[in-house]
């Protein structure tokens, strides 16, 4: 159990300074009229989760063993994406009275983040056949 701990805090931490990484970088670099940053992150990490979800193989069995699955499902994933950044933007648009942003925001991060997590599903299934 504390093995399985520290995986997923280590997991944890990494991902949260990925996410920091690459939110500001984006939000330099395509400002901040919708929070870019937040939206790749939630988009790329539900690619990637949807990926190692399927590396199972057809009977059942993990291709990963159950700390490489810990770390990245839950520390290094959890830690990088950001559903609470997302709510709280979306909120704060709100709240400003910029309804088409959050309405953008809240439809567009869903819809880009099921379908990543459906084409992470698609391709780490492709490794099974």
């Amino acid at each position: 159990m504390l093995k399985f701990t520290l995986i997923i805090g280590l997991g944890s931490g990494l991902g949260g300074m990925a996410r920091y990484w690459v939110s500001t970088a984006l939000a330099r670099w395509l400002g901040e009229w919708l929070p870019w940053g937040t939206i790749a992150v939630n988009v790329s990490g539900s690619f990637l989760i949807g990926l190692i979800a399927a590396l199972e193989s057809a009977d059942g069995r993990s291709l990963l063993s159950p700390g490489i699955r810990l770390f990245f499902l839950i520390g290094l994933l959890g830690g990088f994406t950001t559903f609470s950044a997302f709510s709280l933007q979306t909120l704060t648009l709100l709240q400003h009275e910029q309804y088409g942003r959050a309405l953008a925001n809240a439809t567009g991060s869903v819809l880009l983040c099921v379908f990543a997590a459906w084409a992470g599903h698609v391709a780490g299934g492709a490794f099974n056949r």
